[in-house]
């Protein structure tokens, strides 16, 4: 790998280029070098975050202020946590007393002043388990799932929106009155049958697109705000 010299007068940002290998595919090396030289990948290393996810639950809550102080909070798909470390932040959960638990299949690292679960949401025993662990009702449900890619783009699609439903699904049956529900869907895909769903629980409903989501990426995230309550 060679670094390319900053011109004078920019700002010192470093830029690395992946040199072609034996046995690297092409498509890899480009997509390394993009990810390597990403700046909110470059960011999070500095500020301490899992990864550069962090970035879009924190430029969504600054602009929606979703997070307060006292909350209790649900991560769907947390690994590698970053979203849990955000929303513990912003809720000052404690260790001694946390107020955001993650769920994921996948293994991570302890997050300060959360509780995550290792293992899959879709497993039946998973929404009680959250709520008996939290201890209570959550005030928001946050999901940033997406399933595997299989490079089929209509089925990344549709996998993926199954999981954005049954997080809306799961945050309807537990949420308290007034609480939100944010999650990662895709555009172009079948969004509108859980668009549908959130507008008829929730007293409003935007798509956002945070600037931390590249321009090329077709992720967007619906965020539902003011749950009406269960019948």
């Amino acid at each position: 790998m060679t670094k390319k010299p900053v011109k004078p007068g920019a700002t010192r940002v470093l830029r690395t280029k992946v040199k072609k290998k034996s046995g690297l595919k092409e498509s890899s090396r480009r997509w390394l070098e993009r990810h390597m030289n990403d700046p909110y990948v470059q960011r999070s290393k500095a500020d301490g975050y899992r990864s550069r996810a962090a970035y879009k639950l924190i430029e969504i809550d600054d602009r929606y202020k979703l997070l307060k102080p006292g909350m209790k909070v649900i991560d769907l798909g947390a690994a590698p946590g970053g979203w849990c470390q955000v929303a513990a932040a912003r809720t000052k959960s404690s260790a001694e007393n946390p107020q955001v638990v993650g769920i994921d299949y996948l293994g991570m690292d302890a997050v300060p002043g959360a509780t995550v679960l290792e293992m899959d949401f879709l497993d039946d025993a998973a929404p009680e388990k959250l709520v008996d662990v939290l201890g209570g009702e959550p005030d928001i449900v946050l999901s940033d799932m997406a399933a595997p890619t299989t490079g089929h783009r209509r089925t990344d699609h549709i996998r993926t929106e199954h999981l954005c439903e049954v997080a809306a699904d799961f945050a309807i049956s537990v949420l308290k009155p007034g609480g939100h529900f944010l999650s990662k869907t895709f555009q172009g895909g079948t969004e509108h049958t859980v668009l549908d769903l959130l507008k008829k629980n929730f007293r409003s409903v935007h798509h956002v697109k945070p600037p931390a989501s590249r321009d090329e990426s077709v992720e967007l995230y619906l965020l539902a705000k003011d749950f009406k309550g269960r019948s």
